[in-house]
């Protein structure tokens, strides 16, 4: 199985590489950057939020990069996975599908999550 970390980190090159072909990406990396900043929510609570909707859309590298960065925002692995059934309890199965994803980005950065398979 795939590493995600490592995924997330190879297809954002690709990114990377499609935004500077074009100029106007610039203002939306700027909004984006803009928008996860603490304000009426914070940043946390930004990113739980960004993850659910991730996980509804079944975009891989948003359910990567959004635990990764729920984390270093200060979530804590169970406010994670409370999110996770917030996202299943709206989306069923289809969300449920990608929750593996989530795990394996927990588990890649040291938080272990139920027993080992």
């Amino acid at each position: 199985m795939e590493n995600q970390l490592e995924y997330y980190t190879e297809t954002g090159k690709y990114r990377d590489r499609f935004d500077q072909g074009l100029p106007m990406m610039a203002s939306y990396s700027a909004f984006r950057k803009e928008v996860y900043r603490d304000g009426a929510l914070s940043g946390k609570v930004k990113r739980l939020i960004a993850l659910a909707a991730g996980l509804q859309a079944r975009c891989t590298r948003c359910i990567q990069g959004q635990t990764r960065d729920a984390l270093a925002a200060g979530a804590t692995k169970e406010e994670i996975l409370e999110t996770v059934a917030v996202a299943i309890v709206m989306g069923g199965t289809a969300v449920s599908a990608e929750t593996w994803r989530v795990v394996k980005v927990l588990e890649e950065l040291g938080h272990k999550v139920g027993s080992q398979l």
